[in-house]
Parts: structure tokens; C-alpha cells; sequence
């Protein structure tokens, strides 16, 4: 059964010449899950990586594979074991018995249980969630140097860190594409996966109100 959380964050301020000492307090709501959260979580992480998955891997059976039809020698007589086919897998550049052929891995998993994986993991991750405000002002063209000051101010980039934006920014997504150990995901484009795999996550103050109105029902 869901429970409702609320969880309060302190926004930070990263502009530069602002004082990051002052800081007021934010909430989120979350639909959560504690029995059987693994459970729920594990299907939402198996689904992401499912849905992933080409698919396209194809091998040919005996019936497939171009050789001679003709039967490479007579049955006995010969001291060699009997063979009818050199397309048989147990020949070389024969067919291969139960390869893959292209299938679907998707497995179905309802909106609401997905959406409810999703809260519980942000809330199982409140711990190492920093919320930020002031954090796209000012930047007009892609710097590096200067995204990264503002990311620094708040937290430590030398672990694996998640930065969650209201919504796509190009100078932003320029300026961090080649930081390591740094993900950039997107309000309405959030998944479990890369929320359980970041060991800090930095959400963007409009971004957080933009997860309410996305993911709580």
C-alpha cells in the first residue's frame, strides 16, 4: 500500500556573488512503497534495461544455412560416423541449434507501479539529494569552468553525480558533456536506474517543482 511522504529540502543558492549560507526550505510529496519496495524497484531497473535492448541478435538454423543437400558419405563402410548433412550444428559452418533469433525482451510494468519505483527510490536517495536555485542565470554560452564553480560550491563532483534540469538547456548540456563521473537527466525523463546508481543528486529548484506535477498523483 502507498504511503505519502514529504520530504524538505534546503535550496541552495550557486550564483556566483550571492551568499550560499542563505537558505530557505523547499517539500516534496512522494508516493512510496516500504513492503516489498526491493521487489518493485528490481521490476522498474529489469523493464529500463530490457527496453534497452536491441533485440536484433540472429543466427541460422540447419534449415537456414546455404550448403549441399547431398549426404557427405555413405552411411556405412566408410569409418567415419554416420552423417546426413553438412548443415548440422555439429558441422563447421554448419546451422546453430537454438541461437537467438530477433525477439522483444520488454516486460510490462503498469504506469502507476512504475511511477510509484520512481518515488520510492527518489526517496530512498533524500539523503544525497541537494536541491539548487540560480543555477542556469547568466550562463548564455557553454563554460565549462564556470558551470562547474557553481557545482562545486554545493557539493563534491569526484563521485558518480546525477544533475536533474527542468528541461533540456544546450549551454549547459555543452559545458558538462565531458565531465566525468557526471549525468545530466531531465524533470519529465527521470528513470530508477540512473537515480539509485548516483552517489550525489543535484536538482534544480523549478525542476523539483516540475517532478511534483510529473510523478505525484
Amino acid at each position: 500500500m502507498a504511503l505519502l511522504e514529504t520530504i524538505n529540502y534546503k535550496v541552495k543558492t550557486v550564483n556566483e556573488g550571492t551568499d550560499t549560507s542563505a537558505e530557505r526550505s523547499v517539500s516534496l510529496k512522494l508516493n512510496i512503497i516500504k513492503n516489498n519496495s526491493k521487489y518493485l524497484i528490481h521490476r522498474a531497473v529489469v523493464n529500463q534495461d530490457n527496453q534497452s535492448r536491441q533485440g536484433t541478435s540472429s543466427t541460422k538454423t540447419r534449415s537456414e544455412v546455404r550448403a549441399g543437400g547431398k549426404k557427405p558419405w555413405k552411411q556405412k563402410g566408410t569409418g567415419q560416423a554416420r552423417s546426413g548433412s553438412k548443415n548440422s550444428p555439429l558441422w563447421n559452418g554448419g546451422g546453430v541449434a537454438f541461437g537467438p533469433k530477433p525477439r522483444s525482451y520488454r516486460k510490462k510494468i503498469n504506469s502507476k507501479e512504475w511511477k510509484l519505483a520512481l518515488q520510492t527510490a527518489l526517496f530512498n536517495s533524500s539523503t544525497k539529494i541537494t536541491v539548487i536555485a540560480n543555477f542556469i542565470e547568466g550562463i548564455d554560452t557553454p563554460n565549462t569552468k564556470k558551470v562547474l564553480q557553481r557545482l562545486e560550491n554545493v557539493i563534491d563532483l569526484n563521485s558518480r553525480t546525477l544533475l536533474i534540469l527542468k528541461e533540456p538547456n544546450v549551454n549547459v548540456t555543452l559545458s558538462l558533456r565531458n565531465v566525468t563521473k557526471l549525468d545530466i537527466l531531465y524533470s519529465n525523463t527521470l528513470n530508477v536506474k540512473d537515480i539509485l546508481l548516483a552517489k550525489n543528486i543535484i536538482i534544480v529548484e523549478d525542476a523539483l517543482e516540475n517532478i511534483q506535477k510529473t510523478y505525484h498523483d
